[in-house]
């Protein structure tokens, strides 16, 4: 049914004039109790068998309550994890415009080899001899991670972007350690715009940060990182593309003053999908980058892991990688362990890395090819232009005109006056059937929208989010303001104190909690 306007009517809408469904429900979205209170600890979906008589051996620390577990039968069970997964919003729902996330569609074919029991199965305890596939796909995968980066060294360990962040610094302490420099360069330069991880990992592993303010442009020229510096420094931290989505023109006069320095360059490797096939960071002159697998090479990305953030080194930090790395070894590979004998820092992780990912990002490497890895960076790069033009007359740009990468950024000065918020814009795209984009970041931009669209997404699903948000654009400058700061209205929950919720999170439910 439509409305009058021709708009689809939203779920919901009736309730206006009718009451609230008897179940809750609204037709097919169901109203799902949390399992506590929904379960009973009497049912059980299997039978288990009394066990046999044995002798405690918990020395009287045994449990003399039951454990009040929620009971079900095998078809509440199926249904309630089958009603929880469709509340989920996923890239197979719709477009996902998570700005710097780059939630990109993981093909299936990715999926189906690395279910393929000969690397589902391949346990990272086995003897080296009975994993020689494995390592060779391991070899193949830095092959290329390599030569798409023009880096001379990859370490495959690092479980996610933040952990190789610290692998690549690492190594810099590592380099800087080796020329007996340890105690006098302890400064790492890190744009005012990065990613927050970047000064974090910088100070964890006992560096001191030193802020570069980027300029009137949204980028950081050679002019500001110039007097900054001196025989203290001993990196710069720089993300390319920036998270403001635009490209650091100045990066390879940066990198030439920070190796006059005598320091190193460490570039956040986060939105590589943008340069992919079109620029090799070693030739920018970047000495380490940590490469999100998820973002670039299309492995699932979010819930807490599996993750994987390869990091690539130059020459000159080549020697320092941790172990464990690949080596020949006559025709056989070799996983080498032991940092002995090496200039390698250490190790990173308790293994080699996460072997589905390297599966997944070699899948979608091959499938490909080198001419297809650089349409899908020119496609993201095209769509996120496309948005940004088709929602500069109705939404502010920080930045003016200039052409953006993979991400296109907007802020809320077109919202002034209007009693509306960024969160109030977010909010409302919920109840078209959108997840909000990226808000409130980058810090740099006050009230950010950050949108990517990634290469993904076709035109025809990329007119009709463009359309919804000009739509809304219009509706916010019309005086609709209850109509955002309401919102959502349609979702399963209403707005929620998202503040109070991560000052004081309840982690465990209760019948009295539930009944207050």
């Amino acid at each position: 049914m439509s409305s009058a306007q021709g708009r689809p009517t939203a779920i919901g809408e009736s309730t206006k004039k009718h009451k609230v469904s008897f179940t809750g429900n609204r037709g097919l979205q169901m109203e799902e109790p949390l399992i506590f209170e929904g379960g009973r600890p009497e049912v059980s979906g299997v039978d288990l068998a009394e066990p046999e008589p044995f002798a405690m051996r918990l020395n009287g620390l045994e449990r003399d309550t039951p454990m009040g577990l929620p009971g079900l039968s095998e078809p509440e069970a199926m249904r309630h994890y089958v009603r929880l997964s469709q509340k989920n919003y996923s890239i197979d729902a719709g477009l996902y415009p998570l700005g710097s996330c780059t939630m990109k569609h993981n093909p299936r074919l990715n999926e189906a080899m690395a279910r393929l029991p000969g690397f589902a199965d391949v346990h990272p305890l086995q003897p080296q001899q009975s994993v020689q596939g494995a390592l060779e796909l391991m070899q193949e995968v830095s092959h290329w991670l390599m030569a798409l980066t023009g880096m001379s060294a990859v370490a495959l360990s690092p479980k996610a972007g933040a952990h190789g962040e610290a692998c690549g610094m690492m190594a810099i302490k590592a380099a800087i350690a080796a020329r007996g420099e340890a105690q006098t360069r302890t400064v790492v330069l890190v744009p005012e715009s990065a990613h927050g991880t970047n000064p974090a990992t910088a100070a964890l592993i006992g560096f001191t940060v030193r802020p570069v303010p980027a300029g009137p442009d949204g980028t950081v020229s050679a002019k500001t990182v110039a007097p900054l510096l001196g025989p203290e420094v001993a990196a710069i931290m720089l993300t390319n593309p920036n998270t403001c989505g635009l490209f650091e023109s100045e990066i390879v006069e940066i990198a030439e003053l920070v190796h006059q320095a005598g320091a190193y360059f460490y570039c956040d490797g986060a939105n590589f999908n943008a340069l992919v096939g079109k620029v090799r960071p070693g030739d920018l002159g970047i000495d380490a980058m940590h490469i999100n697998l998820h973002k670039t090479f299309s492995t699932p990305h979010g819930g807490g892991g599996p993750g994987a953030g390869p990091v690539v080194l130059s020459q000159r930090l080549a020697a320092f990688a941790p172990v464990p790395f690949l080596r020949a070894q006559g025709e056989s590979l070799q996983l080498v362990e032991d940092a002995q004998g090496t200039q390698a820092f250490g190790r990173m992780t308790a293994f080699h890395g996460q072997m589905g990912m390297f599966v997944r990002a070699l899948s979608y490497i091959l499938s490909h090819g080198v001419d297809g890895l650089k349409q899908a960076c020119e496609d993201a790069v095209l769509n996120a232009n496309y948005i940004k033009a088709c929602l500069s007359d109705v939404m502010s740009l920080p930045f003016g005109q200039r052409p953006c990468l993979h991400e296109a950024l907007f802020d809320d000065d077109w919202l002034k006056g209007s009693g509306i918020t960024t969160l109030d814009f977010a909010k409302a795209m919920i109840d078209e059937g959108y997840h909000p984009m990226t808000v409130y970041f980058p810090l740099v931009v006050h009230g950010a929208m950050l949108i990517e669209p990634t290469e993904s997404e076709s035109l025809a699903s990329l007119n009709l989010f463009i359309a919804t948000l000009r739509e809304l654009a219009f509706a916010a400058k019309n005086g609709e303001v209850e109509r955002f700061t309401s919102a959502p209205h349609y979702a399963p929950r209403r707005r929620l104190d998202e503040t109070g919720a991560a000052r004081t999170p309840v982690l465990r439910w209760s019948p009295l909690q539930a009944q207050g």
